[in-house]
């Protein structure tokens, strides 16, 4: 099984996800796209994670590489192969999928509750209380054919569903201390004194137990996508 992944950034990786990936006997490859835009042939992908990263989706004049990295994840949607997209992932398959993104009314830093938004069957069904690790300030519109899974009191859409085999995610799942301290370090800019953003020592302060609750919701849905219960 070969699963590809989109960096954007050096300082945001797998985290929880390469665990998984390594125990599920995953070979794991991915294109840095501040350093490269060489992708894999989308035929060869059995999953294909999209990260996080702070520019936005409408950057392209200072990120040109946005373009063949959107024509990229259209064409390996149209495989119909299980995708999850995180932060700025989940927005780059909104925006392929013809929905705007744009700045939220409120940005949401730190660890915030998020809440259910559907009990259809057919989609992944998050708990009735989840604390998730968040760090975005944009948002988007729900792509037509999308579920909304998840809301928060900031962001009204954190997570959607499209068929049985794409999610995307506004908030971190995979988040595990050593991810939270670099875009606490690299990203410091960003925490301000605002309703929904909490000190970078409130971040740090969070309680390891956090950690292990999110990632195991990240396994779930892994598992999910990938039909695979090892």
């Amino acid at each position: 099984m070969h699963a590809h992944y989109l960096q954007h950034v050096p300082f945001e990786g797998l985290g929880s996800i390469e665990p998984w990936l390594l125990a599920h006997d995953y070979t794991i490859t991915h294109t840095p796209l501040f350093a490269s835009q060489e992708f894999p042939s989308p035929a060869s992908i059995d999953l294909l994670v999209v990260l996080g990263g702070p520019m936005s989706v409408n950057d392209e004049i200072d990120h040109p590489w946005l373009i063949a990295e959107k024509r990229f994840i259209h064409e390996c949607m149209a495989t119909g192969k299980p995708m999850l997209g995180i932060c700025l992932g989940a927005q780059l398959i909104a925006n392929v999928s013809g929905a705007k993104v744009y700045p939220n009314t409120e940005k949401e830093i730190g660890w915030f509750p998020i809440t259910p938004a559907t009990t259809d069957p057919a989609c992944f069904q998050f708990p009735a209380a989840l604390t998730a690790f968040h760090w975005h300030g944009e948002t988007f519109d729900l792509p037509e054919q999308a579920t909304l899974l998840a809301s928060s009191a900031a962001c009204k859409h954190q997570a959607f569903q499209m068929g049985s085999n794409i999610i995307g995610l506004q908030f971190h799942l995979e988040t595990t201390p050593e991810a939270a301290r670099k875009l606490a370090t690299n990203c410091r800019h960003e925490i301000t004194s605002a309703p929904f953003v909490q000190t970078e020592q409130q971040i740090r302060d969070t309680s390891p137990r956090n950690y292990e609750i999110i990632n195991s919701q990240m396994n779930r849905i892994l598992t999910y996508l990938t039909g695979n219960e090892k």
